[in-house]
């Protein structure tokens, strides 16, 4: 095989110059960290002012259920006028302040099965659930057989109600009571 001129001056050896490539200098990478050291700090002081901040919120403890349920009944009187509607705010009331107080699924639940379940338990002495079962029975009287007590019976059903979270609530807390100073007579 022969090779002539023009065979190698087809292909091209010569090519155009690369563009310059830039040389980056130290200070490009001292302001890259500088800025993320900001941007950190300025993640950790946001931080620590959103714990502080978490802090200071006051805590509001939960009222407990006897005080919830002596604020319903005392607005379901606004409704003695009305027996069916105050007698199912005072049952209601009874029932729901019974399952917060004892962790007992009241609502749900029929007068008669509740009482029987309720029978199986210690949660309220023989007398108490006794109380409850004339009061549950005379509350479905109104609700459920269309019947209407009178204002007198009716405030019987709301102090019996008042009464069994009265009897039921839990004791107070003991307060811490500082002992007295003695003191000494004088001579």
């Amino acid at each position: 095989m022969i090779v002539t001129n023009s065979t190698v001056a087809a292909v091209p050896d010569i090519r155009d110059i690369k563009p310059p490539i830039e040389i980056s200098s130290g200070w490009a990478w001292l302001w890259w960290s500088v800025a993320v050291l900001v941007i950190a700090a300025a993640a950790y002081f946001f931080w620590k002012w959103w714990q502080q901040r978490r802090a200071q919120i006051l805590f509001v403890p939960p009222v407990p259920a006897h005080l919830r349920a002596k604020q319903k009944l005392a607005e379901a009187l606004a409704l003695i006028a009305q027996p069916k509607p105050f007698v199912i705010a005072v049952s209601d009331t009874a029932r729901t302040y019974l399952e917060e107080r004892f962790d007992f699924r009241a609502p749900e639940r029929t007068t008669e099965e509740f009482l029987r379940e309720l029978s199986g338990t210690d949660l309220l002495v023989k007398a108490q659930q006794e109380s409850l079962g004339g009061f549950l029975e005379s509350c479905d009287l109104v609700k459920f057989a269309k019947y209407e007590p009178g204002e007198p019976e009716l405030r019987r059903l709301h102090g019996a109600a008042v009464r069994l979270v009265e009897e039921t609530q839990p004791p107070p807390e003991p307060r811490a009571v500082s002992e007295p100073i003695p003191t000494t007579n004088p001579p």
